[in-house]
């Protein structure tokens, strides 16, 4: 009997000091971040179909083109693992590498305006759509993600769920940053008067 209270009262303590919250946030958090992870492998795998394509375009500029298959290398080569947002070293690399990918493929979509010939490609216009659909379902994924660590991150440094924290290891998790807050900062400048840059041949 006396056991048998015991365990009753560990229970009350334990589901009073929020460590089921923390179960529960942290559930959810790794299935969050587990999204995060299945858009941007979406896109990875996106990137050879929309590289090979625009290599049948022959006029076009292959250092853009080796940048992407460079930085889509790198992306893939970082293991993304459950544990990767509780190692906030691993979780900056990863997103720097990420980054870099997008920065890539940004610059590949920018520089394809250029090519009148690669813009009639049906193919490479499919391929188009559905990196921006990918984009914008990496972009909610990581809403999610944010939005979930902030609750759990909450949690863990509120008290007296801080002292729970304290006892059972939930450290804060890493959460996303911008890697160019200054950049982005600061308004962009708008200026009509300069002609437009003739397209390349």
């Amino acid at each position: 009997m006396k056991r048998f209270l015991a365990i009753v009262f560990t229970a009350l303590a334990l589901t009073g000091c929020g460590y089921n919250d923390f179960q529960r946030l942290d559930e959810q958090s790794k299935a969050a971040w587990s999204e995060v992870l299945n858009q941007y492998q979406r896109r990875a795998d996106l990137v050879p179909n929309i590289v090979a394509t625009v290599k049948g375009e022959a006029n076009f500029e292959q250092e853009t083109l080796t940048r992407v298959v460079e930085a889509r290398a790198k992306a893939t080569s970082i293991q993304a693992t459950p544990e990767l947002i509780n190692d906030p070293e691993a979780f900056n690399r990863f997103q720097q590498a990420q980054g870099e990918l997008s920065g890539a493929l940004s610059r590949l979509m920018v520089v394809s305006e250029r090519y009148p010939q690669l813009q009639a490609n049906q193919g490479f216009r499919d391929l188009r759509v559905t990196l921006e659909g990918t984009e914008n379902r990496i972009t909610v994924a990581r809403n999610q993600y944010i939005q979930t660590v902030q609750a759990y991150n909450v949690l863990a440094r509120s008290f007296p769920s801080n002292l729970t924290a304290k006892v059972f290891s939930y450290e804060p998790k890493a959460n996303f940053t911008v890697q160019n807050e200054a950049q982005i900062s600061t308004p962009p400048s708008v200026d009509f008067s300069a002609p437009a840059p003739a397209p390349a041949r």
